[in-house]
């Protein structure tokens, strides 16, 4: 199982929208409206690597509303 935060940038007065969309994906645990440099927070699982980025890729950059995200990758030390 592989975990990531997703760091989202919005169109303006999209922020709602974008993670009321993203939370009905398959894989999506919780997506939350923040203030800051990013709009949307999205922590997001996979069975794999490859598996995430498809649905980082196909599913939630294909979400209207959204510019630019960063994937960041939980890390078990």
């Amino acid at each position: 199982m592989v975990e990531a935060y997703l760091l989202v940038q919005s169109e303006v007065g999209r922020a709602a929208h974008v993670a009321t969309e993203v939370r009905k994906i398959p894989g999506v645990q919780s997506a939350d409206d923040v203030t800051g440099p990013y709009d949307v927070i999205i922590k997001v699982s996979a069975d794999d690597v490859d598996q995430l980025g498809k649905l980082v890729v196909a599913r939630v950059q294909a979400v209207e509303g959204i510019t630019r995200t960063l994937t960041c990758a939980v890390v078990n030390l």
